[in-house]
């Protein structure tokens, strides 16, 4: 991995900036080269609110990024604002729970992830960015599955069993993200 970038996008109060955070602290704890750039709406919840986060094992030249390789969104209106971004070859993350279309594209790849269900069978809807966030790490490995973990425990730790929580929807994400890759490999 040279340089990797990702778009979390949707609206205020989904998760949407601790998804980017934790990523970042993740590449952070491998040493790799970090750029986190949030942008919010006019109102913070219920707001649009998406981040970029910047992944690289150089100098990484500038935080803004107009096309990433990924975007991971979770609502409606951020699918029709980012998911034309992607660049070719990439990847588009949609939390399936909400957005009830796919992209028409045929130069990216898609994956449906159920997040909203994913967090409400585990026992807390706000787990739904993590879901995600195992997405992105099962289907682009931009760190390492137990890098993520680490990080989630040091920075969301405040009660067990919202760890717990988070854990789960972590690994359902992650295998669910795995199984499309491998599902593809075999197309």
């Amino acid at each position: 991995m040279a340089q990797y970038e990702v778009t979390f996008a949707g609206f205020g109060g989904q998760g949407i900036m601790t998804a980017g955070q934790l990523l970042a602290y993740a590449g952070i704890r491998e040493n790799k080269k970090v750029v986190w750039l949030p942008s919010y709406g006019p109102e913070m919840r219920g707001g649009t609110a998406y981040c970029t986060v910047v992944v690289s094992d150089k100098r990484i030249g500038s935080p803004i990024i107009n096309n990433p390789q990924c975007a991971c969104v979770f609502n409606r209106p951020s699918f029709d604002k980012f998911t034309p971004r992607v660049k070719p070859g990439g990847l588009i993350l949609v939390n399936s729970s909400l957005i009830d279309v796919t992209t028409d594209r045929k130069d990216v790849r898609e994956i449906l992830v159920p997040a909203n269900d994913i967090a409400m069978e585990a026992g807390n809807v706000k787990a739904a960015n993590i879901a995600i966030l195992g997405a992105f790490i099962g289907a682009c490995a931009v760190v390492d599955y137990k890098t993520i973990k680490e990080t989630i425990r040091e920075k969301l730790a405040k009660k067990k069993s919202v760890l717990d929580i988070n854990f789960k929807t972590l690994e359902i994400g992650y295998q669910l993200a795995l199984k499309s890759e491998r599902q593809k490999e075999k197309t």
